[in-house]
């Protein structure tokens, strides 16, 4: 058993350690500020041990044989499931996540965990004919080599190891940078939990730092090959840049403004749950989550009416009440860009017909209508439990208005004519996109990624293989060749 007090170090070649900055970083619950751990927190020194070790220890990875790797990393996924109840407890008070939003997350862990056990055995190679008389070319998959991830605040646990047990099985070493809202969770946590699986010392490294403090030395360092990123837009624009800038592969997994289509044939008390879901779980914190609601003017206003009663019934407040949908938001910063957002969005002309309270961290759901696509509230990411309603008459018109954005994320469209809503669903320039479902989906064989400033790259299942491996090309000429000179 272990309790998120044991948790407040650095992990770095297999030993728990403080950083060497004499800084402290002070772990808070974001719903009461109750200090959860204290830090000291990681230099560039630290963050260059943790590399060096990683990139030692994936030597010795690669001597270990595929089935112990695969053993290895099941076992990582038992100790989850032997731990699990002292696992919701740190979601919910690191992450203000509700007992819902821990058992979600800590399902999507083990199945990522079982997908990423599959890969040792499944660096494939092929052997292909040459132009040459005599010579055989072989194609040999091997590991990238160390892999940087830096993971965000929001769904830590899973969206750190949504690029760390894949690394892993992949062959690769890895260090991780989790969020300083979430060191625990989207870090230190994930370094017990493959410890106690047995992962030789120094393959996975957890640095517990600052940018401020390390600058960019985790992305320059020179020995990471790929950089994995989950984060804001903005952020995730500069790591791609600086990754390759340095010859690194940047893999970028950033925000969202998906669209919720609503046709006048859809069942619509199942759009209205659908809907509801995909904007205020987890306080709206999900980069796939709902930001704009666009509804076919001949139930525009039943689906309102419906839709403030039900978002109006979910209970806001303490996340540790199992009967609590909506907790508080990460952070004061985040409230405060909600409130602003919001306010904005009246001044421009939007009208507030469900307006909830801000208080602290807590921020109550507000629902937007009267917004046009053009006005900031519907073209900017929305991290929080508020939404825009808006009408429309034609496919064509709900087609350009969803289009009408920066990201391509995630999508849902809801009709009782499924296939209509697929040749739909082809139209949105979006790299994942749901008919009669919610926007928040992630499954492990599937591939996960956005289009235009919602990232590059895809994961999970054989995607991930390919992202976190290399080719080799070794030939072999079983004869002498004939030279021209």
């Amino acid at each position: 058993m272990f309790n998120i007090q044991d948790l407040n170090k650095q992990y770095i070649d297999g030993e728990w350690r403080d950083g060497k900055s004499p800084r402290v970083l002070r772990d808070r619950n974001p719903y009461n500020q109750e200090v959860l751990a204290e830090f000291q927190i990681a230099t560039d020194s630290d963050v260059d041990a943790a590399y060096h070790a990683a990139l030692k220890a994936q030597n010795e990875w690669a001597t270990v044989n595929p089935y112990r790797k695969r053993e290895i990393l099941e076992r990582a996924v038992t100790y989850i499931e032997e731990h699990e109840e002292e696992i919701v407890a740190i979601i919910i008070d690191e992450l203000g996540g509700t007992r819902l939003k821990a058992a979600f997350e800590i399902g999507l862990v083990k199945n990522m965990i079982k997908e990423a056990s599959t890969f040792p055995l499944r660096m494939e190679g092929k052997i292909l004919p040459s132009t040459e008389n005599g010579k055989e070319n072989r194609l040999y998959r091997v590991p990238a080599g160390v892999v940087g991830v830096i993971s965000p605040f929001n769904f830590p646990f899973f969206l750190s190891v949504k690029s760390v047990a894949p690394a892993l099985g992949a062959g690769n070493g890895v260090v991780l940078k989790p969020h300083e809202e979430t060191p625990i969770t989207g870090g230190t946590l994930i370094a017990k939990i493959f410890e106690e699986a047995g992962v030789p010392k120094g393959l996975l490294n957890v640095v517990v730092t600052e940018i401020d403090e390390i600058g960019n030395a985790f992305v320059e360092h020179p020995i990471p090959r790929i950089i994995s990123f989950t984060g804001s837009t903005n952020v995730g624009s500069h790591i791609g840049q600086l990754a390759v800038k340095h010859f690194k592969k940047p893999l970028l997994e950033l925000g969202g403004n998906s669209a919720f289509l609503i046709f006048a044939d859809a069942d619509l008390d199942y759009a209205v749950q659908a809907a509801t879901f995909s904007r205020f779980t987890h306080q709206g914190q999900i980069c796939m989550s709902a930001n704009r609601i666009f509804v076919q003017r001949d139930v525009y206003d039943e689906f309102v009416e419906r839709y403030v009663t039900k978002v109006a019934s979910l209970k806001v407040g303490d996340p540790r009440d199992p009967e609590t949908v909506i907790g508080p938001v990460m952070n004061s910063r985040q409230a405060e860009t909600l409130k602003q957002a919001i306010e904005s969005g009246i001044a421009a002309g939007a009208k507030p017909v469900l307006h909830g309270a801000i208080s602290g961290n807590m921020v109550e759901p507000t629902i937007l209508i009267d917004a046009s696509p053009e006005m900031a509230i519907a073209q900017e990411e929305l991290f929080g439990p508020v939404v825009c309603v808006i009408p429309f008459d034609t496919e064509e018109e709900a087609v350009e208005m969803a289009n009408d954005t920066k990201y391509g994320l995630s999508g849902a469209i809801h009709t009782a004519n499924v296939e209509r809503g697929v040749e739909i669903a082809k139209r949105i320039q979006t790299g994942m996109i749901h008919v009669n479902d919610i926007t928040i989906n992630d499954e492990p064989i599937v591939a996960f990624g956005g289009e235009k400033h919602s990232g590059l790259g895809r994961l999970n299942g054989e995607w991930s293989l390919e992202e976190f491996t290399t080719l080799k090309w070794v030939s072999v000429h079983y004869s002498q060749r004939v030279f021209p000179y």
